[in-house]
């Protein structure tokens, strides 16, 4: 185990300088962005003198290196700043009133990860069925539509899929809600139903790649002489497959699940604009229009982490359930 503690050890060390290096792409990206957020909250009769100050008070004045390492600085203590969107001036004042971003992100996160949560529970198990099942009726009539329906699924983009939905199963047949207005407080029950569209939506996108290779892996190892030993024995196909092929093709399929899942948590922006879904993907949109500089730095952050850590994760169990990986020559 050594060797397979040296292997994820590096792994760890190249993920965080993996991060270390997105971060700055963030930071500086963000602070690319055309417009001023100063100019846009005082609007277009703003003068030079009230929008220095504002500047001077938000620190966007400062050196961008030094405000690089001040964000740094706060998000390796756990503080993502202050957020300008809940910014209040006082007339006679001329101060501010900030809210957290961390304080914004926490709820909308969570929806974001109960989202994907419900999505993973229906795209896994559909995708491991019916990869199972292509693999053992390839080249049929099942296969083949599960490969047409599959690969026109993921080749739509998501809004295209989302209105589609709507149309079928909001609209035509009011079967769900077409908009996941949900908020702190609802039961299980009525926030579940309300976010089976968007889920149902994601799921449509993510079925393909896993169904595929799960397809692909078991129909490698049915060429092996083990699962000719087994069939010799009669043991049924479905047996052979499940029993046999299945956990020795294990690696590949946990790797593109982790994939897959890394872009539930990412890739959601779009799916929960449609749906007007309180996550962080709607967060990151309203963030940009208004220019809220710490909000969307801290969400693409957090996009980041989470695609890194589960790719991490992938490579981890890659090398954890495939012995030539543990020993390597």
């Amino acid at each position: 185990m050594g060797s397979v503690g040296k292997i994820i050890l590096q792994r760890l060390a190249l993920g965080l300088l993996t991060l270390l290096v997105v971060s700055i792409v963030i930071f500086t990206a963000v602070n690319m962005l055309p417009g001023d957020f100063a100019e846009a909250i005082l609007g277009q009769g703003a003068t030079p003198e009230a929008v220095a100050a504002i500047r001077r008070d938000l620190g966007l004045d400062q050196n961008p290196v030094m405000r690089y390492f001040d964000w740094l600085g706060g998000v390796l203590r756990g503080d993502l700043g202050t957020s300008f969107a809940q910014l209040n001036f006082q007339a006679n004042m001329g101060a501010t009133s900030l809210q957290t971003v961390a304080s914004q992100i926490a709820p909308r996160f969570s929806n974001t990860m109960f989202l994907a949560g419900v999505t993973a529970a229906i795209a896994v198990p559909v995708s491991l069925a019916l990869g199972i099942l292509a693999a053992l009726y390839r080249n049929s009539a099942f296969d083949k539509g599960a490969n047409i329906f599959t690969l026109s699924s993921i080749s739509s983009p998501e809004f295209f899929l989302a209105y589609v939905l709507i149309l079928f199963l909001a609209v035509l047949n009011p079967i769900l809600p077409s908009l996941s207005n949900i908020y702190e407080g609802m039961g299980f029950a009525e926030r579940l139903e309300r976010t089976l569209l968007p889920a149902l939506t994601l799921t449509l996108v993510v079925t393909a790649h896993m169904m595929r290779m799960t397809r692909a892996a078991i129909i490698q190892l049915l060429a092996s002489p083990y699962i000719e030993m087994a069939r010799l024995k009669g043991i049924s196909p479905m047996r052979v497959i499940v029993r046999h092929a299945l956990p020795n093709a294990l690696a590949p399929i946990v790797n593109v699940i982790a994939l897959n899942l890394a872009y539930l948590i990412t890739g959601v922006v779009v799916v929960e604009v449609v749906f007007v879904y309180p996550g962080i993907g709607q967060l990151f949109v309203d963030a940009v229009k208004i220019r809220d500089i710490p909000m969307v730095q801290a969400c693409c952050l957090i996009f980041a982490t989470a695609y890194i850590l589960l790719n991490l994760t992938a490579d981890i169990l890659s090398i954890v359930s495939n012995p030539r990986l543990r020993h390597p020559k």
